[in-house]
């Protein structure tokens, strides 16, 4: 039995403690300073690039890993030195222990760096390190098997003074006893995989009835992810904040905490935007939440980055530790925007047996940081996450204050086999008014195309009352739907669809004139004004709503009439420019001169504003079936709603099927995707695909008889 179980079971708590002073002790001892002079990066994307950055200020070499995918990705190319690691399928690449070790060897790498996700956690391969003398950045195996095991976790926690939530943490995993222990615990209860985090294996019962299929869909996920589907069971608290606190700890037996940060807005168990410090806590519960974090991190003999997370109660700040993530998280930069620290260059320099550079007392906060989330996904289809190609991608450009962290440029895909983050925005203010005025400022630079993003979404939610309020919590979302997610009517109006339309048809005759693409347009001083047609009415489509606008040509440079469908004709004013942020229309519309981005792709237009990204589409002609536009083959068919990997198919032809029941599993971006039977029927027919085979986002899978 591991021996910090044997003490919380069997010790007091002043044991346990001295016990840990003890090892830290012995520790001190034998720490010997190692000179890093290359480090692997265990990992790919944003992270990869961003602990490049660090090291190569230090003067350190750095070595990528690489799957197939990635060939051409951006840490690839930022790296000194790269090596391919095998298919583009995680568990065959960045998954693959053997090989990253294999590699590490090859290329005289002292140290490791795992970054975050894939092998950040995996006890196995710390281990593997440390037999191949290779430095793991990050803690120790035994603080890792610890607090990557929930049930393990909560009992040293409590042990060491640490609130925990009512739960079940048993080893009995039998079905009966999980029912038992959850009507002791009572409902609604949260159901959470062992092992891992990212919300992966973990599900809400809101009732006994809920309880086992959320059980067997949590641990399907849990087995998948982690290869362990061992659950724990918890009170589920409602509507709580989720408060983390990031701590750091050194061999020589120091341990600090850096403040806390706030992640309460969540979508799919998964965090989209966090602040540092969090908003209204007083500074009693702010030093309660560090010095019960460093309680924990001392607990376990941690060393180098980690956090601590709590569940907060949002009426009286009461909290009770969640988890502990050993490793370095995603939104560490927000951290290091309020304390001017370099949470990496730590890493670096305590795993090469350094002692931390500052003590509790030197460590200020200052100002306020937010980080939000740029991933490519569909908010108002439940998040979906969506893979392809970013065929335009433009990005704040990063300043003193504001951080830009992405692994992906123009032209590059965002692939369905791993996370669907495109980039991190992290901005500072001297509070937090001027941080969400700043972080709303620079989300409306973002301009992509090819794929969509939750963009938008953040620009929304940003700025919703109740979150400029501080009015957080775990549940945010859902309770303020109606402003988060406005009809399209209260999004569209007149002037950009003029603005559209117009953009559209003079970046249309620009091209004709130099026969060129819109990045090779020569903007030219005066309108495009063509003497063989004085009138061109352009199609638009927005919100699967159909409209039309028409454009008259006057006497008057860069001047027209324009009418959007049957309305009023207005006169206007437009010609188009360009800058480093790409190209621009500008218009005067009745009193109101505005300088928009434009962007042109295939048969979309998009028009950027103060408000976001308007996408608006060119319709294919009438008589162009377009795929999924026939309501009765919808109601007829299950189909993928995203690109990915599929996983089981639950159902046979000639099958029985009632409305909602699950018909099929795919597997996207680390998420798992049950598709449900449109309505009662009989299978008809089953795709023949098979496990492991992917499949896009709209293909059929099941087809059910026709009842017409």
């Amino acid at each position: 039995m591991h021996y910090l179980r044997y003490l919380y079971r069997n010790s007091p708590l002043t044991t346990l403690q001295n016990n840990i002073r003890y090892n830290h002790a012995q520790i001190k001892e034998k720490v010997q300073r190692t000179q890093i002079s290359k480090v692997l990066i265990a990992n790919r994307g944003e992270i990869a690039c961003r602990v490049m950055r660090t090291a190569k200020k230090l003067g350190v070499r750095t070595v990528a890993v690489y799957s197939d995918a990635d060939r051409h990705a951006m840490h690839v190319e930022m790296a000194d030195e790269a090596y391919h690691i095998g298919p583009a399928p995680s568990t065959q690449s960045y998954l693959n222990a053997s090989k990253i070790l294999e590699v590490a060897k090859k290329s005289n790498s002292q140290a490791i760096h795992p970054g975050y996700g894939f092998l950040s956690e995996n006890v196995e391969f710390c281990e593997k390190c440390a037999s191949e003398d290779i430095i793991f950045i990050g803690p120790p195996p035994s603080a890792i098997r610890d607090m990557g095991i929930k049930s393990t976790s909560k009992a040293i926690m409590s042990a060491a003074g640490v609130p925990i939530v009512r739960g079940y943490h048993g080893e009995d995993q039998n079905i009966e006893r999980l029912k038992a222990e959850a009507q002791r615990i009572g409902f609604p209860l949260m159901i959470k995989a062992v092992r891992g985090g990212g919300g992966k294996g973990m599900r809400i019962a809101m009732t006994e009835s809920d309880f086992l299929p959320q059980l067997e869909s949590a641990k399907r996920e849990s087995l998948k992810s982690f290869g362990d589907d061992n659950m724990l069971l918890e009170q589920y608290i409602t509507d709580p904040r989720h408060v983390e606190v990031q701590v750091f700890a050194d061999m020589h037996g120091n341990a600090v905490h850096l403040f806390e940060r706030d992640c309460s807005v969540q979508r799919r168990h998964q965090k989209i935007i966090e602040e540092a410090p969090a908003p209204g806590l007083s500074e009693e519960t702010r030093r309660a939440l560090g010095e019960a974090a460093v309680r924990a991190a001392k607990a376990v003999g941690y060393v180098g980055a980690g956090t601590v997370e709590f569940i907060l109660h949002r009426v009286t700040h009461e909290f009770h530790f969640m988890e502990m993530n050993t490793r370095l998280q995603v939104e560490h930069p927000i951290t290091e925007m309020i304390t001017g620290t370099d949470l990496v260059e730590w890493q670096l320099r305590v795993a090469a047996g350094e002692p931390l550079p500052v003590t509790q007392e030197d460590i200020v906060r200052n100002g306020h940081a937010v980080e939000c989330r740029i991933y490519a996904e569909e908010p108002a289809a439940g998040f979906l996450p969506r893979a392809g190609t970013l065929h335009r991608l433009t990005q704040p450009i990063a300043e003193e204050f504001v951080r830009v962290e992405t692994g992906v440029r123009e032209g590059q895909e965002v692939s369905v086999h791993y996370d669907p983050m495109i980039a991190k925005l992290v901005v500072w203010g001297r509070d937090r008014t001027e941080a969400l005025a700043k972080t709303k400022a620079k989300l409306t630079e973002y301009q992509v195309a090819g794929l969509e993003t939750n963009v938008n979404f953040l620009l929304r939610l940003s700025g919703a009352s109740a979150f400029v309020a501080g009015d957080v919590h775990t549940a945010f979302i859902p309770q303020h739907e109606a402003e988060l997610f406005p009809k399209s009517d209260t999004v569209l109006n007149e002037d950009r669809a003029i603005q559209a339309a117009l953009g559209h048809l003079l970046v249309s005759q620009a091209q004709l004139a130099t026969n060129d693409s819109w990045k090779g347009i020569s903007v030219p001083s005066t309108a495009f004004r063509p003497n063989y047609q004085l009138q061109k009415t352009v199609p638009l489509r927005f919100d699967e709503k159909d409209f039309t606008v028409t454009v008259q040509y006057t006497d008057v440079p860069n001047t027209y009439r324009v009418q959007v469908g049957d309305g009023e004709w207005r006169s206007v004013e437009a010609y188009l420019s360009s800058n480093d942020k790409g190209l621009r229309l500008n218009a005067l519309i009745d009193d109101k001169i505005s300088n928009i981005g434009l962007l042109t792709y295939e048969q979309q237009v998009h028009v950027y504003d103060e408000t976001g990204q308007t996408v608006f589409v060119i319709p294919h002609p009438k008589f162009q079936a377009v795929s999924g536009s026939d309501p009765a083959a919808a109601a007829n068919s299950a189909s993928s709603p995203t690109p990915g990997v599929l996983e089981r198919i639950l159902v046979n032809k000639g099958d029985k099927v009632v409305k909602g029941q699950p018909l099929f599993v795919v597997i996207a971006m680390k998420m798992e995707y049950v598709v449900r039977s449109p309505r009662d029927g009989v299978v008809e027919a089953v795709a023949p695909f098979k496990q492991g085979d992917a499949v896009g986002k709209g293909t059929q899978v099941v087809m059910l008889e026709d009842q017409s």
